[in-house]
């Protein structure tokens, strides 16, 4: 199970700088400058707990390591595919399929305890649920 400091070393690691500023609207944000460097910004008094801000830098480094972001301004641009990327990229990193299937085996089955347990956000505990259910309907 990773955590929030390794998030911060991974971040280290491929040199993404991370900065603190105010983001009202979004809490979080990442761009990737021409010559590969990518930035994130987060919102200290946005993010209200360890969970929510995990995932949050999760989001935003999946956009940076996978290169998914996107153009505002191009018509052929898809958002939700590059949100969809580093959201899956998240989720494979805050929960593992091999350790959500061995937190159920050990009876954690609530939404909440879950949640708990990876220590993210119900909601995106949620996402992590849908999508390997998903993927297990894809490959079935």
């Amino acid at each position: 199970m990773n955590n929030l400091d390794d998030l911060y070393v991974l971040a280290e690691e491929e040199r993404i700088e991370i900065f603190a500023f105010s983001l009202p609207s979004t809490s979080s944000v990442s761009t990737m400058e021409l010559d590969g460097t990518c930035y994130i910004g987060i919102d200290p008094f946005e993010i209200d707990s360890y969970a929510q801000e995990a995932q949050h830098l999760a989001h935003e480094l999946g956009h940076c390591i996978t290169g998914s972001f996107y153009n505002q301004y191009s018509n052929c641009d898809i958002r939700a595919r590059h949100e969809y990327k580093a959201t899956k990229w998240a989720i494979k990193k805050l929960i593992p399929q091999d350790e959500l299937e061995a937190a159920v085996n050990s009876g954690f089955t609530e939404l909440w305890e879950l949640a708990e347990y990876f220590n993210v956000p119900v909601p995106f505990m949620q996402k992590a649920v849908e999508y390997y259910k998903e993927q297990a309907l894809a490959y079935a």
